[in-house]
């Protein structure tokens, strides 16, 4: 930290003693503190920024976990239909003429293989 020069300071390097006025005293805990103050100004800002960009974060955070939750919901639901869509399949194919039954499986085989390009596709 440093302090301002006074006048008696250049006066002690040229030998004689140092003497210290009220005046002076009272300026050096004056600059003192205002520079004190003023870095506690600056950091008292950027931590209010932080707290700012804190609560930021946790609030994506939260966005974020709940879509993940949801998605996570749905991905299950939709196993659930596939099972159960699956069973009534396999239940109704013995009823079907040996052609359709062909058919059916070959349909419930290509459905099974669906690739990436063709979902991007029934998403939009």
């Amino acid at each position: 930290m440093m302090f301002p020069q006074s006048r008696h300071t250049a006066s002690s390097q040229s030998g004689q003693p140092l003497k210290f006025t009220t005046s002076d005293s009272c300026d050096r805990i004056k600059d003192e503190f205002q520079f004190l103050q003023a870095q506690y100004h600056s950091l008292k800002l950027e931590c209010d920024k932080l707290a700012s960009e804190k609560s930021e974060m946790q609030r994506h955070y939260i966005m974020y976990y709940e879509m993940s939750y949801g998605l996570n919901i749905e991905m299950h639901k939709q196993a659930e239909i596939v099972k159960r869509l699956n069973g009534i399949c396999a239940q109704v194919l013995p009823y079907l003429s040996q052609e359709h039954q062909q058919q059916v499986m070959g349909a419930i085989e290509r459905a099974k293989q669906v690739t990436p390009p063709e979902m991007n596709s029934i998403i939009r």
